[in-house]
C-alpha cells in the first residue's frame, strides 16, 4: 500500500485525479489533489480535491449532496497520477449531467462501444418510443406474460446447449437470456445499479462468512 509521500505531487504541489464510475467504469470527471485534499478523502472515504479557479479545498457534494463515495484509489506506474474508482450519489458536472465528457470529438465508424447501461437505455427507449417493427417493443406490448415466458424458455436453452458441452451455443443462448432479462429489468423497474447493489451485499456477506471461517479453523 503505498503512503501519500511516495506520490509524486507537480511543481504546484497538485496531482492529477481521474474519477471513474464503479458500476458504469465510465469517466465522471478529471480533477486534481494535493497531499491534504488527499489525506482528507482518505479519512472520510469521499473526494476531496483543490480548486485551482478558487485555490481552496473542495469536498464533492458538500453543497450539492453528490457525494462520491471512494471504493478506491490507484496510482499509475509514475506516481503521478491518481484512478479514483467512486459510487456516486449523483450527478459528477456541475452542468448537472452524470459525467463531465459529454463531448464527442472523434467516434470511429468501423469501431463501437458497447455496454449493458448503453443496451438497457436502448431497450428503454423501445418501450418509450414504441418503434414499429422492433421485436424488443413487440415483448413490451404483449406484457409481463410474454417477457417471462421468453425468461424461461431461453433459460431452458442455456441449460440444454451447457449440458451438451457446446461452448459456441452456449455463449450465444447465455447472450439471448441476458437480453431478455434486461427488457425484464425494465418492464419492472430494475436498473443495473440494483443488481450492482445487491451483488455487492452479498460479496460482503461472503467475505465475512470466510473470515469467520478462517478464525474458527485457527481455534
Amino acid at each position: 500500500m503505498l503512503k501519500i509521500e511516495e506520490l509524486k505531487f507537480d511543481e504546484k504541489g497538485l496531482i492529477p485525479a481521474i474519477v471513474v464510475d464503479s458500476v458504469t467504469k465510465k469517466v465522471l470527471t478529471l480533477a486534481y489533489m494535493n497531499r491534504e485534499s488527499l489525506g482528507i478523502s482518505i479519512e472520510k472515504g469521499l473526494t476531496c480535491f483543490w480548486s485551482r479557479s478558487r485555490q481552496e479545498l473542495w469536498l464533492k457534494g458538500e453543497t450539492s449532496g453528490n457525494y462520491q463515495h471512494i471504493v478506491s484509489i490507484t496510482a499509475d506506474c509514475d506516481r503521478d497520477a491518481l484512478v479514483v474508482i467512486v459510487e456516486p450519489d449523483g450527478p459528477a458536472c456541475h452542468k448537472g449531467t452524470f459525467s463531465c465528457f459529454n463531448d464527442c470529438v472523434y467516434e470511429s465508424d468501423e469501431l463501437s462501444e458497447f455496454s449493458l447501461e448503453g443496451l438497457l437505455e436502448l431497450i428503454k427507449g423501445r418501450k418509450e418510443e414504441k418503434k414499429e417493427g422492433s421485436y424488443t417493443t413487440y415483448l413490451f406490448e404483449k406484457g409481463l406474460d410474454k417477457i417471462l415466458k421468453k425468461v424461461g424458455e431461453e433459460s431452458t436453452e442455456v441449460i440444454i446447449a451447457a449440458k451438451d458441452k457446446d461452448k459456441k451455443e452456449t455463449v450465444y443462448e447465455i447472450a439471448d437470456l441476458a437480453y431478455h432479462v434486461l427488457v425484464l429489468m425494465v418492464e419492472a423497474g430494475i436498473s443495473i445499479d440494483d443488481i450492482h447493489k445487491e451483488l455487492a451485499s452479498r460479496h460482503v456477506i461472503d467475505k465475512k462468512v470466510k473470515q469467520e471461517k478462517m478464525a474458527s479453523d485457527k481455534d
